[in-house]
C-alpha cells in the first residue's frame, strides 16, 4: 500500500486522520479532586480527510540529508483512525484514561516511566508565518504575485520585471514582491513589518521589527522534509524544528517537538491535581501586566496544569506583544480600563484549556511513537485532524496577522487574541474562517466577527500554542514542589529527551543573525525600487509606505547602533562599560555590546 507521504503528495488516496478529543470538562477550581483522576470520556474517531491536493515539495535546502534509522525498516504512521482504543498520559500507573488517538497503542506508562537527557530547548513564541520547511512554497490564494489576501478597496500593481505593490484604500503601501531579491514585505494596520526572503539555498529568512527573526533551512530524515529554525532575539538564539508536508495545495510546516517528556510526566500535567493550587506569578509592578489588566486575568487557583499552562500562554503572548509595542512602536489594539469583567472570559479561558489538554494528549502519543522509532503523522498532528474531526477548536495568535472580515475589511488580530474553528471549511478550501472570541480592541478585529485566515497561517497559530506548552512544561517540571505547585512522582521528574531528527539537523550558519540584521537595509531598497518602478510601469503614482522607525536592541554592536542612529551627541568611556548619548537616550555598553537603553 502507497505511504501515506505519497497518499498526500499525490493525492491519489484519502487522508485519514486521528480524533484525538472534543472539548474536555475538568474539575471547576473550588472542588477538590482524589488521585488518581477518574477516567475522561473515550475519544471519537475523525471522519476521513478528503485527499490532499499535490502541492509543490522543498527543494531540500543546503542541509545534509541525514537519514535515521526506522523501526525494522517499515514505515510507521501517526494515529489513524479506526485502531484500537488507546489510553491517555497516566501520572501513577493507574487507570486513568484520557483522550488519544486511535490508532497504534499509545498507553500511558505507569511511575516507573523513564527517560534519557535531553536538549530542552528554551525560547519564547514567536510571530506567525507561512514559511515552507527548506523552502517549499505556499499556494498563492490571490492568483497574483502577493500571497496576503486582498481585502475590499485595495490595488495591485504589477511590475514588468514580475514584481508587485500592493495598496490599501487610502493609497498607502500595504505588500511589496520583489521578484530581484525573491523578497515579500508586509506593513502591518499595526505598523509591524514583516519581510520574507527566498534565498538562492532554498532557506528563508524571515524577520520583523521588535520581534524574533529566523532563518529556516530544510533536510531530509527518514524520507520525509523536516526544516530548522534558528531563531535570533537580543543577541539569543534558540531552535525549533518542522515538519513539511502538502495538504490541499498548500505546503505546511507542522511543528516537531525538539525534545519529549516521560509518559509519567504527560500524566501528570493531563490529569487534575489532588487539589486545586494557589501560584504566584510575580507579574506585579511589571508594565505588560498593568497595560493588558483590561484583557487579562490569571486564574487564582489551578487544578491541574492545562490551567496553569493557560495563563502560561497568554501571558507569554502579552509580553511578547509589549515589547513589540515598546521596541517597535507596534499599536496593539486599544488599552482597555482595568477593574472591569477582563476582555478574555472564564468561558473563552476554559475553551483554551480544554484545547491545552488536548495538545498534552497528543504529544504524549507522539513522544511514545517516536520513541519506538516510529514516524509520526504530521497530518494527525497537525491542522489537518482539527479540520477532520468534527469539533471546535480554539488557537492563540501568536503574533500579528492581518486577515479579512465576512465584510472584505481589513483588521488586525495579534498576540494574545483567542479564535475559534466552529465550521470546517470546504474540502478544497485554503482559508479557513474562524470566530474572534476576545480581541484588545482598535484596529484589530471585533469580537464575534467572522474573520479568515490562510491555512498556513492557521497551522502557525497552532505551532505557536504547541511550542509555547512545551515551554511551559518545561518551566512547569523546574518549578514543580515549588511556589505552590504541586510535587510531581519521581517517574515524572526524569529530563526530556531528544528526538533523533532534532539531533540530525544541519546546524545554524555562524552568519544567521548579521543576515538578518543587514535585511532590513535590503527590504528599505526593494520597496523603494519596486515603488518607482510599479509607479512608472503603471502612470499611477504610488505612495511610499512609511519609514521604519530606527531601533535598537541588545547585544547590537556600536557600529550598528551608528548605522541606526547616526553618531552620538558625546560618548563616555567607563573602561568596559560605554555610554552613547542621543537626544532624549543614552545607549549603553559593556564589552561593545548593547545592555540597556535609557
Amino acid at each position: 500500500m502507497a505511504s501515506l507521504r505519497s497518499m498526500i503528495r499525490n493525492g491519489s488516496a484519502a487522508l485519514v486522520l486521528a480524533g484525538l478529543v472534543g472539548m474536555c470538562s475538568l474539575a471547576s477550581a473550588g472542588t477538590k479532586t482524589s488521585a488518581p483522576a477518574k477516567p475522561a470520556p473515550a475519544a471519537k474517531p475523525a471522519p476521513a480527510a478528503k485527499p490532499a491536493a499535490s502541492s509543490s515539495r522543498p527543494a531540500g535546502g543546503s542541509g545534509s540529508a541525514s537519514h535515521g534509522t526506522g523501526a525494522a525498516g517499515s514505515a510507521s504512521h501517526g494515529p489513524t483512525a479506526g485502531g484500537s482504543a488507546s489510553h491517555g498520559p497516566t501520572a501513577n500507573g493507574s487507570g486513568s484514561h484520557g483522550p488519544t488517538a486511535n490508532g497504534p497503542s499509545a498507553n500511558g506508562a505507569g511511575a516507573n516511566g523513564a527517560g534519557a537527557h535531553g536538549n530542552a530547548n528554551a525560547g519564547g513564541a514567536h510571530a506567525a508565518g507561512g514559511a515552507a520547511a527548506g523552502g517549499g512554497h505556499l499556494t498563492n490564494t490571490s492568483h497574483t504575485a502577493i500571497k496576503n489576501p486582498a481585502p475590499k478597496g485595495s490595488a495591485e500593481h504589477a511590475t514588468k520585471s514580475g514584481s508587485a505593490v500592493r495598496t490599501r484604500p487610502n493609497g498607502r503601501v500595504s505588500d511589496v514582491h520583489d521578484a530581484k531579491r525573491g523578497m515579500d514585505v508586509h506593513h502591518g494596520l499595526n505598523g509591524n513589518r514583516r519581510v520574507s526572503v527566498e534565498r538562492a539555498d532554498h532557506s528563508r529568512m524571515v524577520s520583523e521589527r521588535g520581534r524574533p527573526g529566523y532563518v529556516q533551512r530544510g533536510y531530509n530524515y527518514h524520507g520525509h522534509d523536516f526544516g530548522r529554525r534558528a531563531y535570533y532575539y537580543h543577541g539569543r538564539e534558540y531552535n525549533r524544528y518542522y515538519r513539511g508536508y502538502g495538504y490541499r495545495g498548500v505546503y505546511l510546516n507542522v511543528y516537531a517537538p525538539g525534545y519529549y517528556y516521560a509518559p509519567a510526566f504527560y500524566g501528570w500535567a493531563y490529569n487534575p491535581w489532588a487539589m486545586p493550587i494557589a501560584f504566584g506569578w510575580g507579574w506585579a509592578g511589571n508594565p505588560w501586566y498593568g497595560f493588558y489588566g483590561g484583557y487579562f486575568a490569571p486564574y487564582p487557583v489551578y487544578p491541574s496544569a492545562s490551567y496553569w499552562l493557560t495563563d502560561y500562554i497568554i501571558s507569554q503572548d502579552l509580553q511578547a506583544a509589549y515589547a513589540a509595542h515598546q521596541e517597535a512602536g507596534e499599536v496593539d489594539g486599544a488599552q482597555l480600563a482595568p477593574g472591569g469583567a477582563p476582555e478574555l472570559t472564564p468561558d473563552v479561558k476554559q475553551q483554551i484549556a480544554d484545547e491545552v489538554r488536548n495538545q498534552l494528549a497528543l504529544e504524549n502519543a507522539e513522544a511514545q511513537q517516536t520513541s519506538q522509532k516510529q514516524d509520526v503523522d504530521p497530518g494527525s498532528s497537525g491542522i489537518a485532524r482539527l479540520l477532520a474531526d468534527g469539533h471546535p477548536h480554539v488557537f492563540v495568535a501568536g503574533g500579528a496577522v492581518d486577515v479579512v472580515d465576512a465584510n472584505g475589511q481589513e483588521c488586525g488580530i495579534s498576540d494574545g487574541d483567542a479564535l475559534v474553528l466552529r465550521t470546517p471549511p470546504p474540502s478544497d478550501a485554503t482559508a479557513v474562517d474562524l470566530v474572534v472570541l476576545a480581541s484588545k480592541g482598535g484596529q484589530e478585529c471585533q469580537k464575534s466577527s467572522t474573520v479568515t485566515v490562510q491555512l498556513a497561517d492557521l497551522q502557525e497559530m497552532q505551532n505557536h500554542m504547541r511550542e509555547t506548552i512545551d515551554q511551559g512544561l518545561q518551566d512547569l517540571q523546574a518549578k514543580q514542589g515549588k511556589g505552590g505547585l504541586p510535587q510531581a512522582p519521581p517517574s515524572a521528574q526524569a529530563q526530556p529527551t531528544e528526538p533523533e531528527y532534532a539531533a540530525v539537523a544541519p546546524p545554524p550558519d555562524p552568519k544567521d543573525a548579521a543576515d538578518l540584521q543587514q535585511q532590513g537595509q535590503q527590504a528599505d531598497l526593494a520597496e523603494k525600487e519596486v515603488t518607482a518602478e510599479a509607479s512608472q510601469d503603471s502612470g499611477t503614482p504610488i505612495s511610499a509606505a512609511p519609514a521604519a522607525p530606527t531601533s535598537v536592541e541588545l547585544g547590537q554592536s556600536t557600529d550598528q547602533v551608528q548605522a541606526a542612529l547616526g553618531s552620538p551627541a558625546r560618548v563616555a568611556n567607563l573602561g568596559p562599560k560605554t555610554i552613547y548619548y542621543y537626544s532624549g537616550m543614552k545607549v549603553v555598553f559593556k564589552d561593545g555590546k548593547v545592555t540597556d537603553v535609557q
